[in-house]
Order: C-alpha cells, then sequence, then structure tokens
C-alpha cells in the first residue's frame, strides 16, 4: 500500500544559537585550525601571484625588475586611506590634486590604519597586517556562522571559507583595504546576534559602520533578526535590548556632523559619491542599461568594458541569492542583501558589486553546504573561482584594475 508523501518542511530563519561559555566561544579548535591553515595558504597564494605579476608585468616593458612586491598593494583606493590617516580631511578647496573627494571614505579603517602605524612605521606594511590580522578573525566567524545556519554543520563553514578566500574579488581581503576590517566586525556580530547577545551585537555593529556605510544595512538586519528572534518565544519576550539597536547610527552621525563642520556640507558623504564615482540616483533599470552599455557597446577599452561586464554578472547572483533567502524565509539576512543591492543598484552604472559579494555572508554560506551535497558544484566552482581570482587579482597588483 502507498504511503503519503512526507510534507516539506518550511525554511525559515535561523534560531537563536543555544549559548555558550565564554570560553567555548573563543577557543580555537581542531575546526578553527583547519581554516586559519587554508587562510594563510590562500595569503600565500596571492603573495606569489602579486610576486610573478610583477616581474612579468611591468608598467614599462622593457624594464629589467619588477615592481618592489610591497609596492604592488600600495594603489587604487590604499592611496586614499593611507593619505586620509596621514593628513586627515580636506575640504574640496584645499584638496591636493589626486585625492579630491576623499569623504565619500568613512573614516574607521584610517583611524585604525594611524594608530597601527605608530607601531609598524611602514604605511604600508601596517596596512597589510590589519587586513591579515582582521582577516583571520572573519573567516573564523564565517565558519562558524556557516556551519551554523547552512545546514552542512562544521564542513559547511570549511568550505564556506575556502569559498570565499578563492572568489574573484579576494585580493581585496588581503589588501590595505576596508574588506576584512568591516567582515571582522560584522560576521562576528551577527554570531552574537544568532546567540541573542544585542548590546555586544550592537556594539560591533557600530564599529562596522565606522568603516563601511554597509554596517547599517547589518543594522537594519539585527533589527529583524530580534524581531525574529523575539517573535519566536511570545511566552518570553524579552524587549529591553532593543535600544542598542539604535547604537550603529552614531557613527554615521557624527561623521556627517564632522564633515558639515569641515566643508559646510551636511550631505558632503553623498556629494562626494555622486562627484568621485557617478552615484547620485538613478531608476534600477536606467542603473542596468548604463552598465550594459558600457560593457558591450564598445565604447570603453576592454579592460574597462570586462570589469562593468562581472558587474552585471555580480547583480545577477546578488538578486538571485536574494530570491533564495526570500523563498527560505530568512528575512534578516534578505534584508541585508537587499540594501546592499538597492545602494549599489541605484547609481549612475555599477560600481564594486564584485567586491560586495565579499560582504554577502549568506552568499558562502549556502555555497559551501550546496557544494557539499553537489560533487559537481565543487568542481564547477573551483574551475570558475580560481582563475577569476588568479586574473583580478594580476588586475590589481600591475595596476590594470578597473572596477
Amino acid at each position: 500500500m502507498a504511503t503519503a508523501a512526507p510534507s516539506r518542511p518550511v525554511r525559515t530563519a535561523p534560531a537563536p544559537l543555544a549559548g555558550a561559555s565564554p570560553w567555548q566561544r573563543v577557543r580555537v579548535g581542531a575546526d578553527d585550525r583547519q581554516v586559519l591553515l587554508v587562510y594563510l595558504l590562500t595569503r600565500a597564494g596571492l603573495w606569489l601571484t602579486a610576486y610573478c605579476g610583477a616581474q612579468l608585468f611591468p608598467r614599462d616593458p622593457e624594464a629589467r625588475r619588477g615592481a618592489a612586491v610591497l609596492g604592488v598593494w600600495e594603489q587604487w583606493d590604499w592611496v586614499h586611506f593611507r593619505h586620509i590617516a596621514e593628513h586627515g580631511y580636506s575640504r574640496a578647496d584645499d584638496a591636493v590634486p589626486g585625492f579630491a573627494n576623499e569623504e565619500a571614505f568613512f573614516p574607521g579603517f584610517p583611524l585604525l590604519l594611524r594608530a597601527v602605524h605608530t607601531v609598524v612605521p611602514h604605511w604600508g606594511v601596517a596596512g597589510l597586517l590589519i587586513s591579515l590580522v582582521t582577516g583571520a578573525v572573519a573567516v573564523l566567524a564565517l565558519a562558524r556562522i556557516a556551519g551554523a545556519t547552512g545546514g552542512a554543520g562544521a564542513a559547511g563553514g570549511r568550505r564556506a571559507v575556502l569559498l570565499v578566500l578563492l572568489s574573484p574579488c579576494a585580493v581585496f581581503l588581503a589588501a590595505g583595504y576596508t574588506e576584512s576590517l568591516f567582515l571582522a566586525l560584522a560576521l562576528p556580530a551577527w554570531l552574537a546576534a544568532l546567540r541573542g547577545r544585542w548590546a555586544l551585537a550592537a556594539v560591533l555593529t557600530t564599529a562596522a559602520t565606522a568603516v563601511r556605510v554597509s554596517g547599517l544595512f547589518l543594522a537594519a538586519a539585527l533589527a529583524v533578526q530580534f524581531v525574529v528572534s523575539v517573535g519566536a518565544r511570545p511566552a518570553n519576550r524579552r524587549w529591553r535590548p532593543l535600544p542598542w539597536l539604535a547604537l550603529p547610527a552614531l557613527p554615521v552621525l557624527l561623521y556627517t556632523w564632522y564633515l558639515y563642520a569641515l566643508t559646510g556640507d551636511w550631505m558632503a558623504w553623498k556629494h562626494a559619491q555622486e562627484r568621485g564615482w557617478n552615484r547620485e540616483f538613478h531608476a534600477p533599470w536606467e542603473a542596468w542599461a548604463n552598465t550594459w552599455r558600457a560593457a558591450f557597446d564598445g565604447d570603453y577599452r576592454s579592460g574597462y568594458a570586462l570589469m562593468f561586464a562581472a558587474e552585471l554578472v555580480a547583480m545577477l547572483v546578488g538578486l538571485a541569492l536574494l530570491a533564495v533567502l526570500l523563498r527560505r524565509r530568512r528575512w534578516p539576512e534578505a534584508t541585508y542583501i537587499a540594501l546592499s543591492l538597492w545602494a549599489l543598484g541605484t547609481s549612475y552604472w555599477y560600481m564594486s558589486l564584485p567586491r560586495a559579494t565579499l560582504l554577502w555572508w549568506p552568499l558562502w554560506a549556502l555555497l559551501g553546504a550546496w557544494s557539499l551535497r553537489r560533487a559537481w558544484v565543487t568542481n564547477v566552482l573551483v574551475g570558475v573561482l580560481v582563475p577569476l581570482s588568479t586574473v583580478f587579482a594580476l588586475a590589481f597588483t600591475t595596476g590594470r584594475w578597473a572596477g
């Protein structure tokens, strides 16, 4: 006699994690050591790629010696971070040529860079050291989040870390940029929220917001996670931590006030974004159309066109991720991704979306679990990610980055 098929379980937002002693939360176990080993090996691989790129593709084709290995990391946005750390922000009229619109960069990373520089005299080494240490914290937190929410346990956590470290824009986790520092604050904040430690989550998110405006998206996700977790326990509602969730707005308010005092413009950050990166508001379909034309109409050099094509692919990946999260009723993570896509998808054209994928921890958690269930997914991901990661690392370190 045939039996009825079992009903399909409804996926909802992850429940808060069970409590653990402080020692259990900070202890580095065998899984953590494996994560750190992969992290260090991929760092060594990126440095080897950067060194070979400097020797093989010098800017002067007749050069007899490649660029210094530290010098290949000291370019692009790093130059602005160092300038802010060394000289502070300037009024637009007083800006040194080449350093205009620096109000667009939040002060968290430059402040930490200045502090580390008091101990490490070389600016470049100080920046790389910040990314190295904070990147290690970030991957450990990602492994624990993915292991708890991805559905594949510790193995899923390790796989998620491997995938993000092999992702196309992984070079920015090694360079003196904000991604590693932001993740080292944002991911432990999310882990704290999953454990119901709202004050700690809010404080860490506040620090993350001082580094990148994406911290506000994380704050919104925390608020949704708080409502979801409280709603799951109607007999024991705990609303007292709610005021903590307003704390992440403080760095934005203080920075806005500081820029007003410096420039006389309450919207100085937004206007710097518009002047420097064409980030004035456009409807999403206009942004897509403008990016599509830049990628395929032949008006830009091939390197720029390729990067615009990568922006389009990243947007499609983000929309697919958002759809999966909504389908699984993972409202907090969906909030974070939706706000990220809206912020980056409503400019004149897309810019920095591939880099933003590094900050989409639900993407790597889901891919990690999926690749463990399907061997072909692992093969496809490795076959695609590794070449792209190498090419993008070479593009960045040889001065050919365009995205």
